[in-house]
């Protein structure tokens, strides 16, 4: 699929690298950008050539949330229906990313602010730039956080801080977000793609469909009671015992030698 102007896609080596392209925008979503990100992820989900997702930002932030110029009050007859914005869009972006059984990395270089911050929390692995700071920016002009942060601020972090978050608009350093456990570990600016892109083809390069069961099953923990998620461990696993890549695994482990996963 061609580059679009507001998403620049890249393929190589079973890793789909996606980035958001409005860097005069700090990569602000408007609706073509939302198409365009929409259209490479389906890809991700129907090609099963993608084994790893990397998304990251283009310029110096990763990526702003909306923006408000397309939903601004005082150039419309009446008040926006921000309702619609998220049912069309950003509800429909998060359910693609994890839903997606695949690994999705994500590289934050610089602001996540409002819904960019939620869709970095909605990855799988996300790394950050040192440099990078998240923002629940939403209190500042009146809004609830959407795109699954009042789902994932709770619970990767606890009632009290997700409050404080999200009531404060406060920005929060890459170093602390990791440390608390909002997203996997902060890096050196200077090698935050690389390190991103290694790890994207680590995962492509692995059994991604262990992979996407092990995703699925993290995912529904947080719902789901001891014995509900027993049963789900052992529906999976045995999903898992019949794949390709786990007679692979086995018999590379066996001869001592380097596994070549298909991702079946």
């Amino acid at each position: 699929m061609p580059d679009t102007e507001t998403v620049l896609s890249a393929f190589a080596d079973g890793v789909l690298r996606l980035t958001l392209n409005r860097p005069d925008k700090l990569n602000a979503f408007n609706e073509e950008m939302h198409l365009a990100l929409r259209a490479e992820l389906e890809r991700a989900h129907q090609d099963p050539s993608v084994r790893a997702v990397l998304l990251t930002g283009a310029g110096r932030g990763f990526c702003a949330g909306q923006d408000l110029g397309d939903r601004d009050p005082r150039q419309s007859d009446g008040p926006p229906d921000l309702g619609r914005t998220i049912e069309l869009f950003y509800n429909p972006l998060i359910r693609l990313i994890r839903g997606l059984e695949k690994p999705v990395v994500c590289a934050v270089n610089g602001a996540a602010a409002g819904a960019g911050a939620n869709i970095a929390f909605a990855c799988d692995i996300t790394l950050a730039a040192r440099s990078a700071r998240f923002i629940q920016a939403f209190a500042r002009i009146g809004l609830v956080p959407d795109s699954g942060g009042t789902w994932s601020l709770p619970r990767l972090l606890g009632e009290a801080r997700a409050k404080a978050l999200a009531l404060t608009a406060e920005p929060l350093d890459a170093e602390t977000a990791a440390n608390w456990g909002l997203i996997w570990k902060a890096v050196d600016d200077a090698v935050l793609l690389d390190e991103t892109a290694a790890l994207a083809a680590r995962l492509a390069a692995g059994p991604t469909k262990g992979l996407g069961l092990t995703k699925r099953a993290i995912q529904m923990a947080a719902t789901n009671s001891l014995e509900e998620q027993l049963e789900l461990e052992r529906d999976l696993q045995r999903e898992a015992g019949r794949s390709a890549d786990y007679a692979e695994g086995v018999a590379a482990f066996l001869e001592k030698r380097k596994p070549g996963f298909t991702g079946r």
